[in-house]
């Protein structure tokens, strides 16, 4: 990708006349270029590259480009130290001034750079830190395929890996990306092993408070296999992740009523949870039982008589369950629910429904060579 230039002539004289720009803007740097080489210039031009960032002039966009170019051309051992210093001006710069320059910067920087050179990982950082002051995080790339790649090609250090993962999640819920959110905190919290598990508390506890929040996401199993997650067992926001996962409304409601102030803690709303358990304990009586009684979901659920079938028509909406009211008999007729866990069991179950599949599907297929034989 080619960079817009300040000015069209040799790097050394291109040097000098970002130096003299930067000088008349009252930056405290020499007109002159130094004797150590153009990585040198560099490092004195970022350096005082602030005075420019303040400016409003058409032109700063051009000038802080060209620093971006003379960068790229730079020798790999020497870009690094004046990576980090450029980035660091361009995440800490004001706090939020000029964001669509400063991205647009960091931007041609990680996009001019050699696809797999590893220092590419602290302009990404930047970009992230950047995009997220301004809300701008759907232009910068964080597709997780991309992001597993650039680790790989990278070779990120685990520590890296972590920081770069936290800052995307935490970036992609700052933009209400949420979906997006939780996708990078499993992979997160994935990549730990036995060894450092214990270090990602923190974040073990996020991903479940997070999921727990989440109105559209009630399938919470995955997260029980997580190492950090498993980390947490006998604490109790591993207890109430275990509700949510297998448990019945009854069982929730116990644990609200012993443990009231945890769940104020966790910034949970007593009456969503109640919503989800409704959600989740119905799932579980319909992959169960094909026809359910009204008199059955109202004791189960904790309804009133009138709130049934408002309750079912709103199940049904979140497709997890599909069935049919029969109000003249008083009771629900279930076509389909989806499994709350999926384990060994529903493997089985999934197994043994393809097998019977395959057993017609030949009987067709003979009856039909018998027909044509015939």
């Amino acid at each position: 990708m080619s960079v817009p230039a300040f000015i069209d002539v040799s790097e050394e004289d291109q040097a000098a006349e970002l130096r003299a720009y930067l000088k008349s803007k009252s930056a405290e740097i020499s007109e002159e270029n130094s004797d150590g080489g153009l990585h040198i210039d560099l490092a004195q031009i970022i350096e005082a590259c602030d005075v420019c960032l303040k400016e409003d002039d058409k032109d700063v966009e051009s000038i802080m480009n060209s620093v971006v170019s003379l960068l790229l051309i730079l020798e790999p051992d020497k870009q690094e130290a004046l990576i980090e210093s450029l980035c660091e001006k361009l995440v800490k710069f004001r706090e939020g001034e000029r964001p669509s320059l400063r991205l647009q910067l960091l931007s041609n920087l990680f996009h001019g750079m050699d696809k797999s050179t590893p220092v590419r990982y602290m302009v990404y950082c930047a970009l992230i830190k950047v995009a997220t002051t301004c809300g701008a995080i759907v232009y910068i790339p964080t597709d997780l395929d991309q992001v597993r790649k650039w680790i790989i090609d990278w070779d990120l250090s685990t520590e890296k890996k972590h920081i770069m993962l936290r800052l995307l999640y935490e970036a992609l819920v700052e933009c209400k990306k949420s979906e997006e959110a939780a996708k990078v905190m499993v992979e997160l919290l994935g990549s730990y092993t036995d060894d450092n598990a214990s270090q990602a508390r923190v974040d073990a506890h996020k991903c479940i408070v997070r999921a727990l929040k989440d109105p559209k996401k009630f399938l919470l199993d995955h997260l029980l296999a997580l190492k950090p997650v498993k980390f947490l067992e006998g604490e109790l926001i591993h207890d109430l992740l275990t509700i949510f996962v297998s448990a019945k409304l009854s069982s929730y409601v116990k644990f609200y009523q012993n443990n009231k102030d945890f769940i104020d803690s966790l910034g949970l709303s007593h009456e969503q949870n109640m919503e989800k358990m409704r959600l989740l304990t119905f799932m579980g009586m319909a992959v169960e039982n094909k026809e359910i009684s009204f008199d059955t979901i109202q004791q189960e659920l904790q309804l009133g008589a009138d709130d049934v079938e408002a309750f079912v028509i709103d199940a049904v909406k979140t497709k997890m369950v599909y069935s049919k009211i029969d109000q003249t008999n008083k009771k629900v007729v279930v076509s389909h629910s989806t499994h709350r866990t999926f384990g060994k069991q529903q493997w089985q179950q999934l197994y043994d429904i393809l097998n019977s599949w395959k057993i017609n599907l030949n009987k067709v297929k003979n009856s039909l060579h018998s027909i044509s034989d015939a």
